[in-house]
């Protein structure tokens, strides 16, 4: 069993996905980032940057229970685990993982950053959001460009690459961008949106989603470390 510590954002997306495809039996436990359980001290023991998912595999490392905090680490660790979405020749495996960390390093932080301007930031600056949807329109045009080689995003095969990437894209209209400039993502994501595994990760915590707009200015600050203006 795998103890899923989650709250239905695309990081979190991104391990009942791949728990889904990977048929690993899991229970989660939320962590309610809007009331700040990100911040208990009982997570804080195994997740020391105060972020989810993290998981407890009770049959880890040695059948023991090992903890993993960070998406990419744990889509490695469970791919490793499983043997799944992640090919045995070392060639291809170093084009998952370079993709792996695009999503890690560059695709999702940006598109925080565009989805925290353009949709929950009370105050609008135009400088700011024109530089996020920008790098944002950037960031899905050299996906696209990947897209446009081959089925998946690493090659011919689902992997990890695709399982990180795709819970980013879900809010795409937020992040300013018109899919009809991207063809291929348009494609891509269409087809693994089908797949049972993805449907089923998505509809898990359907009834948890909360429109962060409405936070208190406490639980506000809490979450973006900033005032929330009147």
């Amino acid at each position: 069993m795998i103890d899923l510590y989650y709250w239905p954002t695309p990081n979190g997306h991104k391990i009942t996905i791949a728990l889904e495809e990977m048929g690993l039996p899991y229970k989660i436990h939320y962590v309610d980032i809007s009331k700040g359980d990100q911040y208990k001290q009982e997570f804080l023991l195994f997740s020391p940057n105060n972020k989810m998912p993290a998981i407890i595999d009770q049959n880890g490392v040695n059948s023991r229970p090992t903890s993993i905090f960070e998406s990419g680490a744990i889509l490695l660790y469970l791919s490793e685990k499983t043997g799944l979405f992640n090919p045995s020749d070392i060639k291809a495996r170093i084009n998952v993982w370079e993709w792996l960390m695009w999503q890690m390093a560059s695709f999702g932080p940006m598109l925080g950053q565009v989805h925290h301007f353009n949709h929950y930031a009370p105050v609008k600056i135009d400088y700011a959001i024109e530089r996020y949807m920008n790098e944002a329109a950037r960031l899905y045009g050299v996906l696209d460009t990947q897209l446009s080689k081959s089925e998946y995003v690493a090659g011919k095969e689902y992997t990890i690459a695709d399982i990180a990437i795709l819970p980013w894209t879900k809010s795409y209209e937020r992040q300013g961008i018109n899919l009809e400039n991207f063809p291929n993502i348009d494609r891509w994501r269409e087809s693994l949106f089908k797949r049972k595994a993805v449907k089923k990760a998505y509809e898990i915590a359907e009834n948890k989603q909360v429109d962060l707009r409405n936070l208190s200015g406490e639980e506000w600050r809490r979450l973006f470390g900033t005032t929330k203006p009147e």
